[in-house]
């Protein structure tokens, strides 16, 4: 969704809309594609993915995966003024909230 977002925001963009903006090195590399990377441009491969075989230790996993999403699309909103990019990020966020809580309801012990 994030990259849907990233797609609508630069497909109409001109060359000279994107030279001498923080921009330029990405779309040196990718042009206007979307390519999964972190903010400080690491690409994504498959050591984000840690998984151990275990069920409480994967489920763990998972439960900070969702916090680390969390705090990414928080500080995407701190930086952000587009009402409708805004209005996405914020389904997205409350998405990883309810997956932390259902990651978490198979840990809790009553």
């Amino acid at each position: 969704m994030v990259g849907t977002i990233v797609h609508q925001l630069t497909k109409n963009l001109k060359d000279s809309d994107i030279e001498g903006t923080p921009l330029a090195p990405y779309y040196i590399d990718h042009g206007k594609g979307v390519y999964p990377a972190a903010a400080a441009g690491q690409a994504f491969d498959a050591m984000a993915i840690a998984v151990k075989g275990d069920p409480i230790a994967d489920l763990v996993e998972d439960l900070a995966a969702e916090q680390k999403a969390r705090v990414t699309y928080e500080n995407i909103l701190r930086v952000s003024d587009d009402p409708d990019v805004n209005k996405v990020i914020r389904y997205l966020r409350e998405r990883e909230v309810v997956h932390f809580q259902r990651f978490g309801e198979p840990n809790r012990i009553d």
